[in-house]
């Protein structure tokens, strides 16, 4: 029998942390990347166990028990590779657990989060399920008509609080996590990134903006009235978002202009209301502001908005492998102008973007790894089902004990990631937490693609093909991996430097 301890595990990671601390101390972060990268997934690994345990703990359920105890274990093997069995074992102790697999998602949860979770699964089901392979493949614009109910549930205000129209009577991350999985689980791209970019709004504009933009802008986007996207990236500057180069320059009358290209705006041609990070001042952080600027909607591919004062706006929808539905726009500004009210936070928002745009995306990150636990539910559940169905050599491959190793696997990161993400909301919701959300969806993001891949490979050359829906999710996952914050950049400037600074119990 397995066993694992937290003790021995925490140990392991202070002994490798102040292995880390020792070298980097020497000789800078940059000289030592790989072994601070190690040190970020090993510390997202023993997180995951903690988050399990806890979990666990509080559900006093068989089977959460057993798959924290297979994350102690699993950790260990990572943060201490000594000894070559224990992967071995791991896996075997995972086939067992297979056997006893059940629906895991609302065990521990309150009786509110469980009726939200069987509403939005039964909508999602009936509603969006039907037609997320058709705008997979043809790449279709969402339907106005999913809008439209999305709206009508309420979960464009999940993050607004009831004051400004929204769904909050209190701060409610897990409500909103559990929204995004659902939707996530039935289409990535055609729902389950929705209410993600409003998020991302919201939350800047409750931190920063003034009451007015408050009350203008909130009500809007919680009924769905206005849709949000947000337009961060450059071509030249990715994830190094101090250095933005598109910039917005102040006008006598008051009003702002801004010049410049901005790439991989999801759902820009469709939304309402774009929020734009622009240089007004210097460079580095400290000269960059938040805009938001409204624009008429859009359909399809490709769009020109063109101003009576002579400023355009242009979008080009970028063509991508996956994640499709709500495309992802290239946006150019020409002397495009926007009033002064335009500004998060008025005059005491200028040159305030950049810590703004950092803390909005604790959002949009906690989110993403939502929307990589609902697919990770998707592939488990379909690899699950065929599995028990498929006759390979004239028995079910579910009967194979390989097979069980690899559903057990899923369901260990399945449930890993969704607990860690629930977790960093419980943080969020008390006023901290960015790192642990940049943790959850650091972790999320890649036990997708480890998952979605393992759901692949069971289905065979069925799961290389189109027609199933697998496929989908294969090539789905890749994206979260690389927006809301590149992995590697997480680890090395984000996750890794926190993890540094803490300090041991």
């Amino acid at each position: 029998m397995i066993t694992g301890s937290l003790l021995v595990l925490r140990d392991a990671l202070e002994e490798l942390k102040d292995q880390v601390v020792e070298s980097t101390a020497r000789d800078g972060l940059d000289a030592h990347q790989v072994e601070l990268d190690h040190l970020v997934w090993c510390h997202a690994r023993v997180e995951t166990a903690n988050a399990l345990t806890d979990w666990a703990d509080q559900s006093q359920h068989l089977v959460a028990g057993q798959l924290a105890d297979a994350s102690i274990v699993d950790a260990l093997a990572h943060v201490r590779p000594t000894d070559p069995s224990i992967a071995m074992e791991i896996r075997i102790r995972l086939a067992q657990i297979a056997g006893a697999l059940e629906p895991l998602e609302d065990i521990g949860a309150s009786e509110d989060h469980r009726l939200l979770r069987a509403t939005l699964r039964e909508f999602a089901r009936r509603e969006i399920k039907p037609i997320a392979q058709r705008i997979h493949r043809e790449d279709l614009d969402i339907p106005d008509d999913i809008i439209a109910d999305v709206a009508g549930l309420g979960l464009f205000g999940t993050s607004i609080p009831a004051a400004y129209g929204g769904a909050l009577d209190a701060e409610d991350s897990k409500a909103m996590l559990i929204a995004t999985e659902e939707l996530a689980r039935v289409s990535l791209g055609g729902a389950g990134s929705l209410i993600t970019r409003p998020a991302i709004l919201v939350r800047a504009l409750l931190r920063g903006g003034t009451e007015e933009q408050r009350r203008e802008w909130l009500p809007a986007i919680a009924s769905g009235e206005k849709l949000v996207a947000v337009a961060v990236t450059e071509a030249d500057h990715g994830s190094d978002v101090a250095n933005l180069t598109c910039r917005a320059m102040p006008q006598p009358n008051g009003d702002w202009e801004i010049d410049g290209t901005k790439l991989w705006c999801t759902h820009a041609g469709r939304s309402e209301l774009l929020m734009v990070l622009c240089r007004t001042a210097g460079g580095g952080h400290r000269g960059l502001s938040a805009f938001v600027i409204e624009k008429p909607p859009f359909a399809g591919h490709e769009f020109e908005f063109h101003q009576p004062e002579g400023g355009a706006l242009r979008g080009r929808a970028i063509p991508t492998i996956g994640y499709r539905g709500m495309h992802t726009f290239e946006l150019g500004f020409d002397h495009f102008r926007v009033p002064a009210d335009a500004l998060i936070g008025g005059k005491a928002g200028l040159n305030r973007g950049f810590y703004l745009q950092m803390d909005a995306f604790s959002a949009g990150r906690i989110q993403t790894a939502g929307r990589a636990v609902g697919l990770m539910q998707a592939a488990f559940e379909d690899a699950l089902e065929y599995a028990r169905t498929r006759l390979v050599f004239g028995e079910p491959i579910f009967a194979n004990q390989l097979a069980r190793a690899k559903i057990g696997g899923m369901a260990l990161r399945l449930h890993g990631s969704r607990q860690l993400s629930y977790r960093a909301a419980r943080l969020l919701d008390d006023g901290h937490g960015q790192t642990e959300a940049s943790l959850a969806k650091l972790y999320a993001s890649r036990m997708a693609e480890v998952v979605t891949r393992e759901a692949t490979q069971l289905f065979g050359a069925m799961g290389y093909s189109e027609e199933t829906d697998v496929s989908r999710y294969f090539v789905d996952s890749r994206v979260l991996a690389i927006f809301e914050g590149a992995e590697d950049v997480l680890s090395l400037k984000v996750i890794g430097p926190a993890v540094l600074g803490g300090s041991r119990e």
